[in-house]
């Protein structure tokens, strides 16, 4: 028995606590349950309610459930409704042949490509215009895997197969959108973030203790893995299909987009033109992915910081507008911390309407205690304080907001890549047998604890004794190092830079670098910040410099289009003087953060102190608190500057405070 249980807003699921309110801050989320086959319990309209109730956040405007008892599935999903405003839009929603079931969040860009394909190929009665119903088609006429390769889009979706009676989750190329998933017992659970997992009755809230060294070292916790024991985050560009008869068991995600076959493929057919056509090319392309996500039924605008890839992107979209675009910056007063006067210069030369606000420390300290509950992880990334404050200010006037993330993963615009190529040239000119000596001899040095240059003699032994480039990327991005001794047990699991990173071949060196940014830092960092701190105030972002396509031509370009060439970005930079005058964009990088230093110095120094008492970190037990005193006293002494390694530590503290408090 199957039971569309269709919107349900009442007080019987949505309970008004003060915490639900303080949390869950009125794009689309989806959550799920399975039951493994033959268990007695069923599946739960409240419980159902709950974990759609904990994503509400995500999708205010509308709310469904669909489940079936006898086959133990349960479906939720919040609704942010983007196109197609109309019920036929809602979801849990079945195909029209009654086999599959959905729960989707996020756009299919070229949906109605697929539609005019679809006519041509099958008769179809089509009850809206919602891109879901469009993806339920394709997966009708040509299955799940092949649907997803036509897909052009951001999303993370769940289909029940009533036929063959198993769970498909998938998850988009670049991994815009969330997903988690596991077993609790014999349940199978899903959802957009860990919020709707954790308060399933059954959820047991043990830490992933291998997954903590992975934290310090890169400020997140990279993809398979999460804080939870049990819990995985499904990878970017791969599906998996559930059986309720194999209970516990968590098949290995199949890919159907692989970003390691696309660099391999692209350097195989490299780009043969000149960098004016380069630029055509990119021209072209960039401007096809901005038309098709500026499709909505809603208001739309752009993050604007001023710099290269945001003002690339609102060039564009200004150029195929006949209205203004509305564009938006946050600005601080703090010198160095400030893009907010480059933002309005760009915004004034495109003729965009352009909405800044300038935030006093004060105010963006306040979001601070919120980052714990939006982010559900210990999540490293200062930045995430203005990315709220941003997506804050533009869901004032907008719905959707264009971003311009990725072009530095894409293009070769990080400081590091450089540094990461002249370690590359040192270590070539070193002949093995006398790196192997210099890493021993380094690592035998009587360092102590205290002196202000153990750091930099703990890179380079990490640097000195990498074996290949994925360990020198991992030894160059490191925040925390397991020789820095804080985590009681450093033992890290394996993850995509000590496996398969370890046999990729790429023909350019600096490659590497560039893969390992794409398949962690950018999924796991950058898009995470963006996703969460935008579906906390209900705002739809899209990134179009992530079409795949892009993606996949950008691996096709010389590294001299790239960096190298005294300016980073090369391609991109010149397809923006197009539209900006070379004189208003030459200027050195900004980062988009805030002075957590000055900060942990100044106005959050007693809060700090809290969070980092020893007596504190010794009761939780997972850090050494003589490791983290050492560099708490060194960064308040000026005699170093430990600002992210402890803000690492210091909202891992704070996410533990907010578990012990729910």
């Amino acid at each position: 028995m199957s039971r569309d249980i269709g919107k349900i807003w009442s007080p019987k699921f949505y309970p008004k606590t003060k915490r639900a309110c303080k949390s869950v801050k009125d794009m689309c989320g989806i959550a799920g349950v399975l039951n493994k086959r033959g268990a007695k319990a069923s599946v739960s309209e409240q419980v159902l309610g709950k974990m759609g109730q904990r994503l509400a956040h995500r999708g205010p405007d509308d709310f469904g459930l669909w489940s079936d008892v006898d086959a133990g599935i349960g479906l939720a999903h919040t609704r942010l409704s983007i196109v197609d405003l109309s019920a036929a839009g809602h979801q849990p929603m079945m195909s029209e042949s009654g086999r599959y079931v959905i729960v989707f969040n996020g756009e299919i860009y070229n949906h109605l490509d697929i539609r005019k394909e679809i006519d041509r190929q099958a008769t179809s009665s089509w009850r809206g215009r919602s891109d879901t119903e469009t993806l339920l088609a394709a997966i009708d006429l040509w299955g799940f895997g092949a649907a997803l390769e036509k897909s052009v889009g951001m999303f993370a979706l769940g289909v029940w197969d009533r036929r063959d009676r198993q769970l498909l989750l998938a998850r988009d190329r670049m991994g815009e959108k969330p997903l988690f998933y596991g077993w609790v017992g014999g349940t199978f659970l899903f959802g957009s973030e860990l919020k709707a997992l954790r308060c399933h009755p059954d959820f047991d809230c043990e830490i992933e203790s291998a997954a903590l060294p992975l934290y310090m070292r890169h400020g997140y916790i990279p993809a398979p893995w999460s804080i939870w024991k049990g819990v995985r985050k499904l990878l970017p560009g791969t599906w998996i299909a559930i059986s309720p008869e194999r209970s516990g068991e968590l098949p290995e995600p199949a890919p159907y987009w692989a970003l390691s076959d696309v660099a391999i493929a692209g350097q195989k057919n490299r780009f043969d033109g000149s960098l004016s056509e380069a630029v055509d090319e990119l021209e072209k392309m960039l401007a096809a992915a901005i038309s098709g996500q500026r499709l909505a039924d809603v208001p739309l605008g752009a993050f604007l910081s001023g710099g290269i890839d945001s003002s690339t992107v609102v060039a564009l979209m200004q150029s195929q507008s006949t209205q203004p675009v509305k564009t938006f910056t946050i600005g601080f007063d703090e010198t160095g911390f400030n893009e907010a006067e480059h933002a309005r210069s760009v915004a004034r030369h495109l003729g965009t309407v352009h909405t800044d606000m300038y935030v006093t420390p004060a105010e963006a300290r306040e979001v601070i205690p919120d980052l714990p509950g939006i982010y559900d992880e210990p999540f490293g990334d200062s930045s995430a304080i203005p990315t709220y404050l941003v997506s804050h200010l533009a869901r004032e006037h907008v719905t959707v907001a264009l971003s311009g993330d990725g072009g530095d993963e894409l293009f070769g615009g990080y400081d590091r890549y450089s540094l990461f190529a002249r370690w590359q040239n040192r270590m070539a000119s070193t002949p093995d047998p006398l790196r192997k000596m210099l890493h021993f001899g380094v690592r035998q040095l009587p360092i102590s604890p205290d002196s202000r240059h153990r750091r930099r003699w703990l890179v380079l032994s990490d640097v000195l004794g990498a074996r290949h480039d994925a360990e020198l990327y991992r030894a160059l991005s490191a925040h925390w190092l397991p020789a820095d001794d804080v985590v009681r047990d450093p033992s890290e699991v394996p993850y995509w830079l000590t496996e398969e990173a370890v046999n990729l071949t790429l023909s350019e060196p600096l490659d590497h670098a560039v893969m390992g940014d794409m398949k962690t830092y950018l999924p796991e960092d950058v898009l995470t910040k963006v996703d969460r701190a935008a579906m906390a105030v209900s705002l739809e972002t899209r990134v179009p410099l992530l079409d795949h396509r892009i993606v996949e031509w950008s691996w096709t370009l010389p590294v001299k289009f790239k960096c190298g060439t005294g300016h980073e970005k090369r391609v991109l930079r010149d397809l923006l003087y197009r539209y900006v005058p070379r004189e208003m964009m030459d200027r050195p990088k900004m980062g988009f953060g805030v002075p957590i230093g000055a900060w942990l110095r100044g106005p959050l120094r007693d809060w700090s102190e809290d969070l980092l008492d020893p007596a504190a970190l010794k009761d939780a037990g997972w850090f050494d608190p003589k490791a983290i005193g050492r560099k708490w006293r060194a960064h308040q002494d000026q005699t170093g500057r430990w600002e992210y390694l402890l803000w690492d530590v210091l909202m891992f503290q704070a996410w533990l405070h907010e578990q012990r408090s729910m």
